[in-house]
């Protein structure tokens, strides 16, 4: 083996050799990505690199499958690491610089597939992109490049935006002689697909040799039918934007072009002093305020052309602090409670949230900030440059106000705004923000998104009685408000409070999410402390958090139909009697701390004993604080139905699996903290089908084995602080997109460092850093 690898390694680098322009003394190990770009941009070379790169991991993985098919065992220890190693870090490295080459400079690969002769047919390319992200730019490149004018006998460059009848003033179909034999036509800016069937239309006639280069921020127009390549178009990273500017101010402008150039142009004509430019960096002068005014004409459009029902929906993105992560959960819960959404009697409200949502991501003006497991959204937000322009077209259209200082507070209008968002919850503690609340009775949505407040401060709201939502987690609440009470409009309700609840709380008969946290995630010692049972009066409860409390037992006939989410109890809530009152719920999660006191504390695992009665549960979370690994009772059954649960502390023995193994439609698992404990996990035959992420974190499983057709379906796999694996199941090698390692034996770190010649493979050990 370790002969092959060497003669594999000198057949790659000699083919490198061959076609690079410089010297023959090139040292590959030290290749820099500067040196590289001349040579890959000859699109030829390019793809040639690519072959020999991917040449030489299809013979390593041929022979390795070889050596398995001779059952000759193959100890990876053994084997020549450092060459191994060398290897795939050399291959590894080209195939970044090639992808690097690729985002940075897209230009020829573009150029080459509009001028490829072999299409003979309408061909539509698209840059997508939000707003100053330099589509435009990379168009126009495109459009004067040398290679585009010698091709093209006509080029036509038609600027759209929202109005597209240009296109009918043009009257292509009389105009025939403008496509003759090869055009290349650019619609920058485009809004509606319909203009791309416009032009469809006419390409049997007379543009079958013709291209279309368009620019647009909506993923719907660039995922137009026709279309033959989507290039969607990344922010700069924070190197890159310091290239054209420098330090903490390129972060500033979050890697987009047009925020970078207008803040240069700006610095360029301002002082030069080192205060000066380190208030800029710091956001402590007005400089980023101008530039985004001076942007705003551009931005503007992004939003003006927003459907109605979308529009409401992103301003109100502007009540959270400029950068703030913004919880999935969240803001769809606000945008259903604030009646935001149209009905569609085919969807669930959550359904509708979620595709607005999509929609104003694919719009380009909202931003994925961090993916849940399976790709999904887990927190969101603004890009800076957008919500200077919510603040004003919602304090402009009367929707919102928000108020960081004295001065927000004294403003003309605001007492004729439906809704107050406080940035500094501090401010709560003068006089006049309490006169405001006072005097501005007609506030339906009060939000604290400030920073966490420790110190209690009095919230006045005697006269807010049309208030809908009063979102306070950020502010300590020493004593319960019983203000809040008489607020019978309420419809949410989120603080921080260590206290009891009062029964009194069932007067609020509108109230949809109740979130009660807790000032320090630690339960004290002695008795739990119960919900009064008046909860159960509340119908129209959807959405139930209540860190440190429990749910009582229900009297006799009592249910809660609407409920579809319950977080932060502990076993004492999941008896029979509460479980069976509560048929709808959809997302379950359990948080069990053991205190000293074990007389007190239920069976953790108790909580899992009558589970199954929940027919719809699709996700189930079960976390032990502070475990103690006792040797739990057999696991209980869990709903058919269920497709994610996350495990963590309970100390189950990994024969105990197969009941979860067999779940049919199980498609994220998270196993942490010791959930399973033992040397050996055996899995049988199909298990795991629909199985797509699996997390095991915190574990002493040393062997671990796979039957055929189980985890068809894996997708990625992360493995974490495993620090006695020494083996896991053959197919991992070549079935998965994605292996995540972190801390680990060096068994699997070697294991994942092998494979990472066909997955995508992260390797990371705190003893590197």
């Amino acid at each position: 083996m370790s002969e092959i690898l060497h003669a594999a390694d000198v057949s790659l680098k000699r083919t490198l050799q061959l076609h690079l322009t410089s010297s023959d003394d090139t040292s590959l190990e030290i290749l820099e990505f500067k040196s590289l770009q001349l040579f890959l941009g000859n699109s030829s070379r390019l793809c040639r690199i690519t072959e020999a790169v991917n040449g030489l991991q299809d013979m390593l993985e041929s022979h390795w499958r070889t050596l398995h098919r001779r059952r000759r065992r193959v100890d990876f220890t053994a084997l020549d690491d450092v060459r191994r190693r060398e290897i795939n870090s050399f291959t590894k490295r080209v195939k970044e610089y090639i992808k690097e080459f690729e985002h940075v400079d897209c230009v020829p690969k573009i150029v080459a597939m509009l001028t490829d002769p072999k299409s003979s047919e309408l061909l539509f390319v698209s840059l997508l992109g939000m707003v100053g992200i330099g589509k435009t730019t990379l168009a126009t490149e495109i459009f004067e490049h040398p290679s585009i004018s010698r091709h093209f006998t006509r080029r036509v460059w038609l600027t759209l935006g929202p109005d597209w009848e240009i296109l009918n003033r043009l009257d292509l179909s009389n105009n025939r002689s403008v496509f003759i034999d090869r055009c290349l036509v650019v619609l920058d800016g485009v809004w509606n697909k319909e203009v791309l069937e416009h032009l469809e239309r006419l390409s049997p006639d007379i543009m079958s040799e013709s291209r279309v280069l368009l620019t647009t921020t909506l993923k719907e127009v660039a995922l137009f039918p026709k279309t033959h390549q989507i290039y969607d178009m990344r922010f700069l990273d924070n190197q890159q934007s310091w290239c054209l500017l420098r330090d903490k101010i390129a972060e500033n402008c979050e890697g987009l072009p047009l925020t970078i150039v207008t803040v240069a142009r700006l610095l360029s004509k301002a002082e030069k002093s080192l205060d000066y430019w380190n208030k800029v960096a710091e956001k402590q002068n007005s400089l980023f305020l101008d530039a985004y005014d001076k942007m705003s004409e551009l931005l503007f459009p992004s939003y003006n052309y927003l459907p109605h029902h979308l529009k409401t929906l992103f301003l109100y993105m502007g009540v959270f602090p400029e950068k703030h992560q913004i919880p999935y959960s969240k803001i769809i819960r606000l945008w259903i409670v604030e009646g935001f959404l149209e009905r569609n009697l085919s969807k669930t409200w959550e359904d509708v949230a979620d595709q607005c949502l999509k929609d104003l991501i694919s719009r380009s003006v909202v931003i994925v900030h961090q993916h849940s497991t399976g790709n999904g959204i887990k927190t969101c937000r603004l890009h800076s440059v957008f919500w200077p322009l919510c603040i004003r077209e919602a304090r402009k259209n009367k929707f919102f106000h928000v108020i960081k200082c004295y001065a927000d507070i004294v403003a003309e209008d605001v007492k004729i705004q439906p809704r107050f968002c406080i940035h500094n919850n501090i401010l709560f503690g003068i006089k006049y923000l309490n006169n405001l609340m006072s005097s501005a009775s007609n506030v339906s949505s009060l939000l604290c998104t400030g920073p966490y407040h420790q110190y209690p401060v009095p919230i006045y709201l005697d006269d807010s009685r049309l208030l809908r939502i009063l979102d306070a987690l950020t502010v300590r609440f020493y004593l319960f408000p019983i203000q809040v009470l008489k607020l019978v409009e309420l419809r949410y309700l989120a603080l921080t409070y260590n206290g009891k609840l009062p029964s009194s709380i069932s007067k609020l008969p509108n109230l949809e999410c109740l979130i009660v946290d807790r000032h320090m995630a630690i339960r004290s010692a002695g008795k739990p402390q119960w919900l009064p049972v008046e909860i159960w009066d509340m119908k129209k409860l959807k959405h139930l958090q209540i860190m440190g409390n429990e749910v009582p037992d229900p009297c006799e006939g009592s249910v809660l139909p609407k409920l579809s989410t319950l977080s932060d109890i502990s076993s004492h809530s999941c008896t029979r009697s509460v479980l069976e009152s509560i048929p709808n719920l959809k997302k379950l999660g359990i948080r069990i701390e053991i205190s000293s006191d074990a007389a007190s504390d239920c069976e953790p695992s108790s909580c899992f004993d009558h589970i199954s009665l929940l027919n719809k549960l699709e996700s189930l979370k079960c976390v032990i604080v502070n475990p103690t690994l006792k040797n739990p009772p057999l696991l209980s059954v869990f709903p058919l139905g269920l497709k994610k649960l996350c495990l963590s502390g309970l100390g189950y023995p990994w024969e105990e699996m197969s009941k979860i193994a067999s779940l049919p439609n199980l498609e994220v698992l998270k196993l942490r903290c010791y959930a399973f404990r033992g040397p050996k996990w055996e899995i049988e035959d199909n298990r795991f089908m629909r199985l797509e992420f699996l997390l095991i974190e915190d574990s002493d499983l040393m062997h671990w084995t796979a039957g055929k057709e189980s985890f068809r379906f894996l997708d990625c796999l992360s493995i974490k602080h495993c620090y006695r694996l020494k083996q896991v199941p053959r197919k991992f090698s070549s079935d998965l997109r994605e292996i995540q390692v972190r801390d680990c034996s060096p068994f699997i770190s070697n294991w994942a460092k092998f494979v990472s010649l066909k997955i995508d493979v992260h390797v990371h050990a705190s003893w590197d850093e």
